[in-house]
């Protein structure tokens, strides 16, 4: 009769917590937010450096009351992404505070993309369809 090495049946399967100190990775609504979040964030930070590079390929609105110098908003556009690309992956890891910080972070990315309609309208409204998902995802998640 050979001994077996690793977990017993009765220690693994459905509705029994991992062992101590083996935090699985999140699945669900989260990871479905950190993956948004990574993505978010990059396309802010894509179109952060397109702002600080080259100002040629964004409308200029003389008449807008929350007008900044484009590279001024590459600057905002590019904080903005890094932060919600690093909470994203430790989103994906399963740490609480960075579900809370997500929220956050993507609540202020709304905001920018909000106030940056007016220089590239369609990039705005699609990164802000994607914090919509990523607060909501964010918010909807429970623990089980």
């Amino acid at each position: 009769m050979s001994a077996s090495v690793g977990p017993t049946p009765a220690s693994t399967g459905p509705g029994v917590p991992p062992a101590p100190g083996n935090k699985p990775w999140v699945s669900g609504t989260v990871l479905f937010a950190g993956v948004l979040m990574l993505v978010t964030g990059l396309l802010e930070l894509f179109r952060g450096i397109m702002a600080i590079a080259e100002d040629d390929v964004f409308v200029t609105t003389p008449r807008y009351v929350f007008r900044f110098d484009l590279t001024s908003w590459g600057w905002i556009h590019l904080v903005v992404g890094v932060l919600l690309a690093l909470t994203g992956l430790f989103v994906i890891k399963g740490m609480l505070w960075a579900r809370i910080l997500g929220v956050c972070f993507a609540a202020v990315s709304m905001i920018d993309n909000f106030l940056a309609v007016p220089y590239y309208p369609l990039w705005s409204l699609v990164l802000i369809a994607l914090d919509v998902f990523v607060i909501w995802a964010l918010c909807a998640y429970r623990e089980t």
